[in-house]
């Protein structure tokens, strides 16, 4: 148990990295002056996370589990003391100003990240049978319930009240020196109390050159998907302003790594040691849970990331009221997943799986149909139905997955289930993403503005559509004021006036409604995924859960679950 609290610490602070930052981040590139590279910060951790997930799932089933955790441990602390240190020493030779530099370091830490989220599981799976496993996988999605929730408040409170701890040491610094810390008493833990969990069967090292195809078609189409597609928009041609080099960079990038991944399939079929062992699909449920978990993934971040979007700009709410909006759908995924993993042993995994993709269908078509006066705590009412949805997948998919493959390949099944959630994310966001950007760019558009805004440097709708249409009725204001300064009489000023403000008015009203529009057509995407997703799960076969860890079968290779309905 001391083994499985430490694990779970050093989990905590890996998903307590990935929210902790955002409240900090504002501060971060005003110190570094580097907001060209604003979303940079985010990308690089989830470019690193996500490609290096398979490969510590083959590490794991080659070299013992501890050393692999205490790699990955080393690594994201590593990473955390770099990001801290991020521009203390001014422009480094290679590394760049201190936003690059941050950049980097954000990458070092991701990979130890994604290491530390794939080996929770796998050294769960270890320590526990798959009927007792479920108990212990579903505090997992406590946790990650938990840091969601805590992440933001504390980055915000380390940022603005940290920095008197040390003198001369930004507060947004803590953001990162604060894990090692905690970090230390888990690799201590780790250290003296984990055994060395040997792996069974093959111990062929890793085929490195599968590795470094997969790594290579990875990189640039994650990269494809998280670059501004208004500068790369996925087409030549389809923004009209976009020429040269930058408006073939998407499509390239996804063709070259499409073909660099088709390369990495051939060698993974052919290698004694791939790092994915690409007849794990002919296993039912490792192939339909993993397809299934792909598109709750991208369910789930199109759910987070547009909410606060729709109450800030629609609603009208504080920033500070549209993040405590997500607070009740983490609490949901708390309650749901910790009740799911230890229900799993009396219902089965498939059943809760497909209750909640249900809940979450509902929550979704509920949120699609959101208005622009839709009253605040409904909406927290249908996050919690959403959290409610979300919250057993996390758990169960993995345990199925766990249950139903040879225990030889525990570790590449395991990071394989991971792998496909943050890809669905992936892909989920730049989905989503362009959704809102043609919404607003073709409602924006439609605006009729004064002569004196449309004729202005950056009054195109692609710029209004950068900013969200952010401070567009006082610009109109201030146009037609400078108009009514002009007027013969003061009569005639005070019609302008009037017209300005009739016309600011339908503009932030339009504004509202764009949004308000934007934000339904993602959430019935949203919902057809879950749809997808749900009814996938459907066909995840119900395997009995193991009560023993002996699942073997013969050396030449991984067995495939029948359908046991």
């Amino acid at each position: 148990m001391v083994i499985y609290l430490a694990i779970l610490m050093a989990l905590f602070l890996a998903a307590l990295d990935q929210t902790i930052v955002s409240t900090a981040l504002p501060r971060m590139v005003e110190d570094l002056q580097g907001i060209d590279r604003y979303a940079w910060v985010a990308t690089a951790y989830l470019l690193a996370s996500t490609a290096l997930a398979l490969v510590y799932g083959k590490l794991a089933d080659t070299y013992p589990r501890k050393h692999v955790t205490l790699g990955a441990v080393g690594l994201f602390l590593g990473g955390s003391v770099l990001c801290g240190l991020a521009g203390e020493f001014g422009t480094l030779p290679l590394l760049g100003d201190g936003m690059t530099q941050l950049v980097i370091f954000r990458g070092i830490q991701g990979a130890g990240g994604g290491g530390l989220f794939a080996m929770t599981f796998i050294v769960i799976a270890d320590l526990f049978t798959p009927a007792e496993r479920g108990r212990y996988q579903g505090l997992v999605g406590a946790v990650f319930g938990i840091a969601s929730v805590l992440g933001p408040l504390i980055g915000g409170l380390l940022t603005d009240h940290a920095g008197g701890v040390i003198p001369g040491v930004e507060g947004w610094r803590w953001v990162f020196y604060v894990n090692v810390p905690v970090g230390a008493v888990a690799v201590w833990f780790i250290m003296r109390r984990m055994p060395r969990l040997e792996p069974q069967g093959d111990r062929t090292p890793p085929d490195l050159l599968s590795g470094a195809l997969l790594l290579g078609g990875l990189i640039p189409v994650i990269l494809a998907l998280q670059i501004d597609k208004r500068r790369y928009p996925w087409l030549p041609g389809l923004a009209g302003d976009v020429t040269g080099l930058a408006a073939w960079t998407t499509l390239a990038l996804i063709l070259f790594g499409l073909v660099v991944l088709t390369l990495f399939v051939r060698r993974s079929r052919t290698s004694r040691s791939p790092i994915l062992d690409f007849r794990l699909f002919e296993n039912d449920v490792f192939r339909t849970a993993n397809f299934a978990t792909f598109f709750f993934g991208a369910a789930f971040m199109s759910v987070t990331i547009f909410l606060p979007l729709y109450l800030v700009n629609v609603t009208g709410v504080s920033a500070t009221r549209a993040g405590a909006a997500l607070i009740p759908f983490s609490m949901g995924i708390v309650f749901a997943a910790t009740y799911a993993g230890q229900a799993a042993v009396r219902i089965g995994y498939r059943k809760q799986i497909v209750a909640g993709g249900l809940l979450f269908v509902v929550a979704s078509i509920l949120l699609a149909r959101m208005g622009v006066d839709e009253p605040y705590p409904r909406v927290v009412a249908y996050m919690v139905l959403a959290g409610f949805g979300i919250g057993p997948s996390l758990p169960l998919f993995t345990l199925a997955i766990q249950n139903a493959v040879d225990v030889r390949f525990i570790g590449q099944a395991t990071s394989a289930s991971q792998f496909f959630r943050q890809t669905g994310a992936t892909v989920g966001a730049a989905l989503m993403g362009t959704v809102l950007g043609t919404t607003l760019g073709i409602a924006f558009a439609a605006l009729e503005l004064p002569v004196e805004m449309t004729e202005a440097p950056g009054a195109s709708a692609e710029a209004f559509v950068s900013t969200g249409g952010a401070g567009l009725p006082d610009r109109i204001r201030e146009a037609f004021e400078v108009s009514a300064a002009s007027a013969a009489t003061q009569a005639e000023a005070a019609q302008i006036r009037a017209e300005g403000e009739q016309v600011a008015s339908e503009t932030g009203a339009a504004i509202r409604n764009a949004f308000a529009e934007a934000t339904s057509r993602i959430y019935w995407l949203t919902a057809v995924l879950l749809v997808v997703a749900t009814t996938l799960s459907l066909r995840i076969p119900e395997l009995p859960l193991r009560t023993t860890h002996d699942r073997v079968s013969s050396p030449e290779r991984p067995p495939a679950a029948k359908n046991e309905e």
